[in-house]
């Protein structure tokens, strides 16, 4: 084994004990107190985890830095971290406590989603890894819709299991996005049995996808969504969780987008990612700290021709 493979399996080893050692405080303290533990290890994650904490700064002063200040910028990273650490919180204190999930979280819009799956197709719910996104499919799913979700494996597999197991508890169902033909056989299915199916479209796609504006930069974008969305006619509906103040959350459902065409396939997958693209960009730019900056998303860069 290389000195690389090395430290990564030290790495997944360590977090894997500290999302043990997590759990178990979770478990142990009172309820009152689960978010002032989430705001600690946010706090201590944004000091020492310098890697990530460089990439969303580096990648907050792309999308900010011509209107933002440093300081600005800088509480918006802290406050990312903090998010995140109070997601992964409630991920591992709410998932066993479904009434608690009904009762924290509320819909807006949801005469949108229910008019979209109306028409019989399927609902692409097109997102971001934006907010507590695993909260969303969950309180879906106890509302009775049946929902499935596309995501990359997490690269520990014992902590993916870990997760897996809440998802199947709640009848979510798990669609991988590899391998690839698997994947569209089974969304394909789902949105012909007029399910939810989630498509987060927010992380660098490589060579695979598609380059759209995002943030003033090109960035590489998946093409699923709309991709799918010609072959099925399923509906595409944005839809966003957002955390509040109390630390209540608000799944918004945006009206379904309707296509708009071009000249042809891939002129019109195009341009409707771009529009995709537009509505995520809104919700970031509305609540920054929201959105996982810690990705790279503009890594791949369109060859010049």
């Amino acid at each position: 084994m290389d000195s690389k493979k090395i430290r990564k399996a030290i790495a997944r080893f360590f977090a894997r004990l500290g999302l043990n050692v997590c759990s178990l405080i979770i478990k142990i303290i009172p309820a009152r107190y689960i978010y002032v533990f989430a705001n600690g290890i946010g706090t201590l994650g944004f000091a020492a985890i310098r890697k990530q904490k460089t990439i969303a700064l580096e990648s907050l002063a792309v999308a900010f830095g011509k209107e933002k200040t440093r300081e600005e910028i800088e509480r918006i990273a802290k406050d990312c971290f903090i998010f995140m650490a109070k997601s992964a919180v409630e991920l591992i204190f709410l998932m066993d406590r479904p009434e608690l999930i009904k009762k924290r979280v509320e819909t807006a819009g949801r005469e949108n989603l229910d008019n979209a799956l109306s028409r019989g197709n399927g609902v692409i719910l097109v997102s971001a890894h934006f907010g507590n996104f695993p909260l969303m499919m969950a309180k879906l799913a106890l509302m009775g819709y049946k929902v499935a979700g596309i995501m990359r494996p997490m690269r520990d597999s014992r902590v993916e299991q870990l997760f897996l197991k809440k998802r199947n508890r709640f009848n979510i169902r798990t669609i991988y996005s590899q391998p690839r033909n698997v994947c569209v056989n089974q969304t394909i299915e789902a949105l012909r049995n007029n399910e939810l199916v989630f498509i987060p479209i927010d992380q660098n796609f490589g060579t695979g996808g598609v380059f759209v504006d995002f943030f003033g930069r090109k960035a590489a974008t998946a093409t699923g969504p709309v991709v799918l969305a010609q072959r099925t006619k399923a509906a595409l509906l944005p839809c966003f969780i957002i955390r509040q103040k109390d630390d209540l959350h608000k799944i918004i459902f945006e009206p379904a987008l309707n296509l708009e065409p071009g000249k042809d396939f891939q002129e019109t997958t195009v341009i409707n990612i771009q529009r995709l693209t537009n509505i995520i960009e809104s919700y970031i730019n509305k609540y920054p700290a929201e959105w996982g900056w810690i990705h790279r998303r503009w890594k791949s860069q369109m060859q010049s021709k």
